[in-house]
């Protein structure tokens, strides 16, 4: 019950009869911790509003309008609406009436930039708000998993951060343990997105069946290495840190442009650069807005020679997560 406070500020005396809901794209996987660590990023976002209508409930919600010419209307097949009834399901609730939702898709679809997980942890956030707030955190991040997991995979280095903000370390999915890490207030975050699409399914099905034992062993120090940056603040340690020998390599090659962006964003002083999510957006971690400016020029300037036409834009960590707009 104590999810308006936690995540919005704000109590309200009577649930409201129409809700507007943003929650934040981010970063999955954050170099090494494939399913393990994820962020939220300020900047663009998905939005729902979700609204009763005066029409008699009969099992589920229309979509007025999916956020996207190519993302589905139909509510089983879309992740706002998927947690929106997945919220329904686990609060016990049967309405009286019907639910309306519009969407709007302000992060690319399958851009690696935690689009999905955004549009689930909406659709979770805007339903529980329209019922009065029934769910605490742990059952929001439940519901939105629901939907992430029917299209993109069961993980929540992507919800996770979506819904409460900030650096999350995700210590196991079944049953939900996550833990959320301190965000050095210095850190920027460059996200270079090619005008390429990868689905998650196409970058999940490249990875190592197996892997060997002192590769595990690196890996492993790795993550343990980024942890320890994060709760200390030392962007040195992460600079060594955040070293993926896992998911890189065997998704490079998927990514046209990728290795020369990343070695031109170190060469211009980045502490760290990966691949974000299952990509193709990559991301640069740097320690100071003047060199996140050269980090995003030379990362642009390595994909154009290329050939390979990009975006760029420089954000911070979105400390906050999903948040009511409107009510």
């Amino acid at each position: 019950m104590a999810a308006p406070s936690i995540l919005f500020g704000m109590r309200r005396t009577q649930p409201p009869s129409r809700v507007r809901v943003r929650a934040p794209g981010g970063i999955g996987n954050i170099g090494p911790g494939l399913d393990i660590l994820g962020c939220a990023v300020t900047g663009v976002a998905d939005e729902v509003e979700l609204a009763w209508s005066d029409e008699p409930y009969r099992g589920q919600l229309r979509i007025a309008d999916p956020g996207h010419p190519e993302l589905p209307t139909d509510p089983a097949r879309h992740s706002s609406a998927i947690a929106a009834l997945a919220v329904l399901r686990i609060a016990g609730v049967r309405p009286e009436r019907s639910l309306v939702m519009h969407a709007h898709k302000g992060l690319p679809l399958s851009g690696g930039q935690g689009g999905s997980a955004a549009s689930a942890v909406a659709g979770a956030v805007a339903m529980n708000a329209l019922l009065g707030d029934p769910l605490d955190e742990r059952a929001l991040l439940s519901a939105a998993l629901d939907a992430e997991s029917s299209v993109a995979g069961r993980h929540a280095d992507n919800v996770a951060p979506a819904l409460l903000g900030g650096v999350v370390l995700v210590r196991s999915v079944d049953p939900l343990d996550v833990v959320r890490l301190p965000v050095p207030s210095a850190l920027r975050v460059v996200l270079t997105h090619p005008e390429q699409r990868l689905r998650t399914a196409e970058a999940r099905a490249v990875l190592p069946k197996t892997i060997d034992h002192a590769l595990f062993i690196q890996q492993s120090a790795n993550i343990a290495a980024m942890v320890a940056a994060f709760a200390s603040g030392d962007l040195e340690l992460l600079r060594r840190a955040l070293d993926d020998r896992i998911a890189e390599p065997a998704r490079a090659p998927l990514l046209p442009g990728f290795s020369d962006a990343k070695a031109a964003a170190l060469g211009a002083g980045a502490l760290g650069c990966s691949i974000s999510g299952a990509g193709p957006t990559s991301f640069a971690f740097a320690p100071d807005d003047e060199t996140a400016a050269r980090v995003a020029a030379a990362m642009c300037a390595a994909y154009h020679a290329r050939d390979v036409r990009t975006s760029s834009r420089i954000e911070r960590i979105d400390k906050r997560g999903a948040r009511l707009m409107s009510s």
